[in-house]
């Protein structure tokens, strides 16, 4: 929002919310009557056309979308070293509000304005007089209309919204407030109007201009540099005819510099062309891949999972990860069913996110694979090579810690880790599960004077550390073991002394459960009404009881210095991060030597007071905590 918002600011269909695209209802139907119900020489294909062409817009901005946020992830060529954060997701979410936009004029214009119907597929000379005309009138009045728009009058009321964001993502070429839209409209509608005028216009006139302003739109709103350096010096005046991102990034830094559309030479003729154009552009262009010092690596969760990452659509990912579909993604499934296949086929983990903290450097890097993958006995190798690809990758990059998220440290898929650390013994990378301190945030969930607690769901190795301190601390600890193996391995790992504490549950009287992966619906139906649901797996349990509470995966809210946080890890909230993802910046930032994998356990308080020591918080701290042993 602009710091005195204006009039006109807000869209006339901000109330309608994710339904705002009911307002094409009305034109797309009509248009599709048209075409199925008149004959061939009465049909008007341009009108028909014009819905399919907002859906191509849209997927159009899309793609530039994600292929930004990968690109600025592996930080080659960035302009601006700078993160976003969630504020400015929220304040970028409407950017499809001037395709809608665009959308209503475009069918109310081809009905009433002369000639706008039947136009022909292709006429050379509309489009020649489009190009001219862009190039003169509207870059020239787009110039001066920019220069007054940054006048502290209109600047204060309706432009500062869009210089809210300083680095930019392609997006941003869109997020002004409603009036200026529509100044922007009649300001591009010049040629469009003028061909129709002229009897010149056709379907590739028009498609065509609006596809020119879009890429050039987002092209020139990205974060990195794009535009190769060969191509100036293959044909040195294109750098006047054709900006950079780096050109119009200076204009979001600077503000008063380097306002034309398009074309920088309005620039140059009018004497507001930065001084450090040239400087930014070579350096942004020479500027290589990052090598982060700390990578966590995650995976795909359900095939919708894929728009829920920050690569995906950025309202989805700024937002936990829930069971329920967002109803529109039941219209993607063309492009899910895609991606199922894509994810099937590619056989490397890519980089999702970047982000930054003290002196790390800081990346996420998921395999390419589903939940239901890591289940299947068959896809353990393949998968298996995916983690151990990714960590040598790691390693050759000089990356100092790997945290292993989610199901990629599992212990039958890999034994915790251990079997990468001893297939490949000379690793200088040092592979973290995060047990300790995911058992350290459990235990200080569990309210002090807590005499009985259940265990439920499956046993592993954070299982046993839990069962030791709980037992430990003169808590009995009822198992529900689905076999008598179970429950002895779980008592090797608790003292003897301590082992009557350690007993086999059936009758699931605890109000307080700490439950692991494979919690059935059918044992959450036993519990007692109010009973507290604590998890200590990565993956949360199905929550089928509306009497009783369910507390976060464990987990703790970042500090404010993290930056470039912008987006959701799975199904935690904002600004929150999972003990496992913390538990590998912890280690790189205390300088931990030797791997946390496999049967190692670091020692559970120390972690606990280096997360906290480090800035990092619980989600939820009760009056008082179980005491570690």
């Amino acid at each position: 929002m602009a710091s005195r918002p204006g009039i006109l600011t807000e869209w006339p269909w901000a109330p309608l919310g994710s339904f705002k695209y009911l307002i094409l209802g009305p034109w797309a139907v009509h248009a599709t009557y048209q075409f199925l119900t008149k004959g061939p020489g009465e049909r008007d294909v341009g009108y028909f056309l014009i819905f399919p062409y907002l859906l191509f817009r849209m997927l159009h901005n899309q793609i530039w979308i994600s292929l930004s946020r990968y690109r600025t992830a592996k930080g080659r060529k960035l302009i601006l070293d700078k993160g976003i954060e969630f504020e400015q997701v929220d304040r970028e979410s409407n950017w499809d509000d001037q395709i809608l936009l665009n959308g209503i004029l475009f069918y109310v214009g081809l009905k009433t304005i002369p000639g706008g119907a039947h136009l022909p597929f292709w006429r050379a000379d509309g489009v020649i007089i489009t190009a001219l005309l862009h190039a003169g009138p509207v870059e020239f009045l787009y110039y001066w209309l920019h220069r007054a728009l940054h006048h502290h009058f209109l600047y204060s009321r309706y432009h500062s919204h869009h210089h809210s964001s300083i680095v930019t993502e392609p997006i941003t070429s869109v997020i002004h407030p409603f009036a200026e839209h529509i100044a922007y409209f009649l300001l591009f509608a010049i040629p469009l109007y003028t061909t129709l005028v002229l009897r010149t216009a056709s379907i590739v006139s028009f498609s065509g201009y609006i596809a020119y302003i879009d890429f050039m739109n987002n092209m020139g709103h990205c974060n990195f540099e794009i535009i190769p350096k060969w191509l100036f010096t293959i044909f040195p005046p294109i750098k006047y005819l054709m900006y950079t991102p780096s050109f119009h990034s200076l204009h979001h830094t600077q503000f008063r510099t380097n306002y034309s559309l398009f074309m920088p030479i309005y620039d140059c003729v009018y004497g507001t062309m930065d001084k450090s154009t040239d400087a930014t552009y070579e350096t942004s262009v020479q500027k290589m891949e990052e090598s982060p010092d700390v990578v966590h690596l995650t995976h795909l969760t359900n095939p919708e999972s894929i728009y829920h990452m920050r690569l995906g659509f950025a309202s989805l990912a700024s937002q936990p990860q829930t069971s329920k579909s967002k109803w529109y993604l039941w219209l993607m499934w063309p492009f899910t069913v895609a991606s199922v296949i894509f994810t099937r086929v590619c056989g490397h983990s890519f980089v999702l996110e970047r982000n930054s903290f003290k002196q790390l450097n800081l990346q996420s890097w998921v395999v390419p694979r589903f939940n239901v993958q890591y289940l299947l006995k068959w896809r353990k190798e393949a998968i298996n090579g995916l983690i151990e690809e990714a960590i040598l990758d790691a390693d050759k990059k000089g990356v100092r810690v790997l945290s292993l998220g989610l199901l990629n440290q599992g212990e039958e898929l890999n034994g915790n880790g251990e079997l990468y650390i001893k297939k490949h013994r000379k690793l200088r990378i040092k592979l973290v599960d995060g047990s300790s301190l995911a058992v350290a945030i459990v235990l200080k969930s569990i309210p002090k004077g807590t005499s009985q607690v259940l265990l439920c769901g499956k046993l592993n190795k954070v299982a046993s550390a839990l069962a030791k301190a709980l037992c430990q601390s003169g808590v009995q600890l009822q198992v529900c073991a689905a076999n008598e193996n179970d429950l002895e391995k779980l008592k090797e790992s608790v003292d003897s002394k301590f082992g009557r504490n350690l007993v086999h549950s059936t009758s699931y009287s605890p109000k307080l459960w700490i439950v692991g992966d494979g919690l059935t619906e059918e044992e959450q139906s036993k519990a007692l009404p109010g009973t507290i649901f604590i998890p200590f797996s990565q993956l949360p349990p199905t929550k089928i009881r509306k009497d009783c509470f369910y507390h976060s995966t464990p987990a703790m809210t970042i500090p404010s210095t993290f930056k470039n946080m912008h987006s959701c890890e799975n199904w935690l909230a904002r600004r929150v991060m999972s003990a496992w993802r913390i538990a590998g910046i912890v280690h790189a930032l205390e300088g931990w030597e030797g791997h946390e994998c496999g049967g190692t356990i670091f020692d559970v308080e120390k972690a606990w007071e280096a997360a906290l020591q480090h800035g990092f918080r619980p989600l939820m701290i009760p009056n008082a905590q179980v005491a570690f042993p």
